[in-house]
């Protein structure tokens, strides 16, 4: 059952195939059997789980069953879950169990789903590696050595090592796109407003957007219909109607144009990701589309604008942990100051620090509006340039990262490895959708090509990528890891 996509546990769930406790007692088997090595969980939910299959199982029986019923997937451990510790992969929020679901939550168990657990992360998403975790690395099931991305690592990984057909990530700068393509997972970033952030913890207000990972862009089309919509809880959340993001699947690709951001091609690609990334759009060519070199010109800005902006507005948002409402309290505080210096100190990990520290001073006083003010410009001047590109081209096509994933413990500089996020911040602060799908392999790593696509075109990047899946078999491809476990 492991190595199915989603859809396909659907269409076998509803041909009576098997049940959805079976279904659910085969992943947590493999959960119990192969995470250890992988650690892609924190939590696992095994008698919610199973009460929530049978209920599903019994749902069915009686004729109510919708296309998710009694499928299973797993949450990033960012999104509030009740009853359930919620740890943000941090030592301050270790013993939190959330008393409320997120939207997101909400929305998949009203669908008939069954969260098999909270899986791991970057701390409060702050990473590119699954590195920065309390509850320590993930590794990449295609190479234990390697890391799977972050920060939704823990999501990616379980999706590709079978232990679960799909996941819920989040993208605040390459979180879901990047961990996908290392991991050799399609992963969809939605357009920011697109999907509620109620009860998703915050990292960058401004930036965090939830969506799918999955094998297929098919199964991203699936759970993105569900989780979508405007949410009154949600001030950012836009009132916009949602569509069956399957209706347009299957429809052609001729005429389709496709441009090739020059920025996106240049120094700092590793030969052999470009190699993989140009083949897949040759693919493309054969099916009619069209190919055009574009500019996005303030490319080489994205980093510092993202890197002034988003710890910014997480030191903010982080600034609520101080040892008294929720989350980790020091023992035995002199003062009211001490409990609020040894919380912190205690409670978060070094590169939330960082940038804590970092958001604080550029919001400072004297520094506002040199740091902050003008970051924000530049965002301006990079949603431009893809509005700009959008005029000329349907979509645009790249690397989703410059390199494949590398090793554990090979970026010590935290710039060498803010730097991979290159080809997907500009995504979230122009608040544009894009997705990746696996599109090959450097040695045993995988390769993801990035596809982006204007405001709300959801539909039309989830076709173009399920397309280009109809033509390839590289989201079928699976890692030896675990095979033997079956």
């Amino acid at each position: 059952m492991h190595d199915k996509t989603l859809t396909e546990l659907a269409a076998a769930l509803a041909a009576g195939e098997f049940s959805s406790r079976e279904l659910t007692e085969s992943l947590l088997g493999r959960i119990e059997r192969l995470d250890g090595e992988l650690n892609s969980f924190i939590t696992v939910t095994a008698d919610q789980a199973l009460s929530a299959a049978d209920a599903a199982d019994a749902a069915r029986a009686k004729g109510d069953a919708g296309p998710l019923t009694g499928l299973p997937l797993a949450l990033k451990d960012i999104f509030c879950t009740q009853g359930v510790r919620t740890s943000c992969g941090s030592k301050m929020l270790d013993t939190f169990v959330s008393p409320y679901d997120a939207t997101v939550v909400e929305k998949l168990a009203a669908a008939g789903t069954i969260s098999l657990g909270k899986t791991n992360m970057d701390e409060f998403a702050m990473g590119s590696s699954n590195e920065n975790s309390f509850y320590g690395p993930v590794k990449n099931p295609w190479d234990l050595s390697a890391v799977p991305g972050g920060s939704s690592g823990g999501s990616a990984a379980a999706v590709a090592a079978g232990l679960v057909p799909a996941a819920l990530g989040t993208d605040t700068g390459g979180s879901i796109r990047q961990p996908a393509a290392f991991c050799g997972i399609t992963g969809l970033k939605p357009t920011y407003g697109r999907v509620s952030r109620y009860g998703m913890v915050a990292y960058a207000s401004s930036l965090d957007q939830a969506g799918p990972m999955a094998r297929s862009a098919e199964d991203c089309a699936l759970l993105l219909g569900t989780i979508a919509g405007h949410d009154l809880r949600d001030s950012t959340s836009v009132a916009r109607g949602v569509p069956d993001y399957r209706d347009e699947l299957e429809a052609s690709l001729s005429g389709l144009k496709i441009g090739l951001p020059k920025e996106y091609f240049g120094d700092g690609l590793d030969p052999e990701v470009e190699t993989a990334v140009r083949d897949a759009i040759k693919v493309y060519e054969s099916m009619g589309a069209s190919i055009r070199e574009v500019s996005l010109p303030h490319t080489d800005l994205a980093i510092p604008a993202y890197y002034v902006i988003a710890p910014a507005e997480a030191s903010s948002n982080l600034s609520r942990y101080d040892g008294v409402r929720f989350g980790h309290r020091c023992e035995n505080p002199a003062d009211l100051i001490d409990l609020y210096k040894r919380s912190r100190a205690e409670g978060f990990g070094e590169e939330v620090k960082r940038r804590i520290l970092i958001g604080t001073h550029t919001l400072s006083e004297g520094f506002f509006d040199a740091y902050y003010k003008k970051a924000q410009q530049v965002r301006r001047l990079i949603r431009q340039d893809f509005l700009d590109a959008f005029e000329d081209v349907d979509v645009l096509m790249g690397p989703a990262s410059p390199t494949p994933a590398f090793d554990l413990g090979a970026k010590k500089d935290p710039v060498s490895m803010y730097l991979q996020d290159i080809y997907t911040i500009a995504i979230n602060l122009a608040g544009i959708p894009g997705i990746s799908v696996p599109a090959g392999f450097v040695g045993n790593r995988p390769v993801g090509l990035q596809i982006l696509g204007p405001h709300f075109a959801e539909q039309q990047l989830l076709n173009v990528a399920h397309q280009f899946q109809q033509a390839t078999d590289w989201h079928r491809r699976q890692p030896a890891f675990g095979k033997e476990n079956a």
